[in-house]
């Protein structure tokens, strides 16, 4: 089968020499020991994951840390039912077996795919509808930033927020992996005006130097009147929002007539006294979502969309990942205090073999 190749063509499938042949039915893994800090993480051995027809088994060079995982190791965000307990939603590495019903990847491609768990491991089993072929230069570590903030920011803001050319969008923390990835896209795809919150110099140079055209502290008191002031007479199209609680209503305050208010968690708190008057006479859209329960036809939808639409500006350069860390697998505790301590600007990745800083 061919695979998009990131330009605009089409190629003959990668491989990464052979599939290696399991001597084995055991991999290192990590678990979650109790909810608590990071030092509930701890290495271990675990079976290597069974396939279905429509599955295909990874080996994985690296992975990604994502905030999704830090709510599962609190008891906050459990996985789906008949989901591995070992945490990780994106990996990418070297296909080592399919199921009866895969035409495409094959054994010997390299991937970075979405999964619902089971990243943080040598070994990962993944639906074939949410593989996706690396982009053009991109090493395993740098592949395995993109698939959970790629599909969270293209679901939410082009999906559910319909971002239209020319329009406005907020993006509430703006360097995380997924404000990164809504501020480009957005400025790549649709030509938007880019409003970023963040708590930093340091992070609000890196939102500029990513697209963002207008930058605010969200720590400032003021900082609904200064995202106000960047937006204009308008207002606001589109907000992506991680904070929800008390920020909701003032959030539906800075958004423009027919404007959209896209959910993906409540970091702030779980409720939001609001207007549904001011909701109906303006028109708002308030929505949100998770991605990790959704089938894999949605989700395939979404990797199909990405690779069309944006890994060709990934393979250019128009596009970028960021990295801020990188930890063994065995320090998977290191890359959780990072993010504990909200000190992260991108993203973080746990490199599982020797592979991943390797292109393909």
């Amino acid at each position: 089968m061919a695979e998009y190749d990131g330009r605009g063509g089409n190629r003959p499938a990668r491989h990464v020499g052979p599939a290696r042949k399991n001597k084995g039915t055991v991999m290192r893994a990590i678990e979650i020991r109790g909810q608590g800090g990071p030092e509930v993480l701890a290495l271990t051995d675990r079976p290597i994951p069974a396939i279905g027809s429509a599955d295909v088994l990874v080996r994985v060079a690296a992975a990604g840390v994502n905030r999704p995982d830090v709510q599962q190791r609190k008891g906050l965000y459990p996985p789906p039912p008949g989901v591995t307990d070992i945490p990780g939603l994106d990996i990418a590495g070297v296909v080592e077996s399919v199921g009866d019903g895969v035409a495409w990847p094959r054994p010997g491609d390299a991937v970075c795919a979405l999964v619902a768990g089971g990243g943080y491991a040598e070994f990962c089993r993944a639906p074939a509808q949410q593989c996706m072929p690396i982009p053009r230069g991109f090493t395993f570590a740098q592949a395995a930033t993109l698939p959970e903030a790629f599909f969270t920011a293209w679901n939410n803001v082009f999906r559910l927020g319909r971002i239209a050319e020319g329009e406005t969008l907020l993006v509430q923390g703006g360097t995380s992996g997924v404000g990164l990835a809504a501020i480009q896209m957005a400025r790549a795809l649709r030509g938007a005006t880019v409003i970023a919150t963040c708590s930093s110099g340091e992070k609000s140079a890196v939102c500029r130097d990513h697209g963002a055209q207008h930058v605010v502290n969200y720590r400032a008191a003021d900082w609904p009147d200064q995202v106000r002031a960047a937006a204009g007479e308008r207002g606001v199209d589109v907000i992506l929002d991680s904070q929800g609680g008390d920020y909701v209503p003032l959030e539906l305050g800075l958004l423009a007539r027919d404007g959209r208010l896209v959910l993906i968690t409540s970091h702030r708190a779980p409720t939001a006294t609001i207007s549904t008057r001011e909701i109906y006479i303006r028109g708002l859209t308030l929505t949100g979502s998770t991605l990790r329960a959704r089938p894999a036809a949605y989700k395939g939808r979404i990797a199909k969309e990405l690779v069309q639409q944006v890994w060709p500006l990934l393979g250019d350069g128009r596009i970028r990942t960021h990295i801020c860390g990188v930890h063994a697998l065995e320090d998977a505790a290191a890359a959780h205090s990072v993010l504990d301590a909200n000190a992260q600007i991108g993203k973080l990745v746990l490199t599982v073999s020797d592979l991943a800083q390797t292109a393909p």
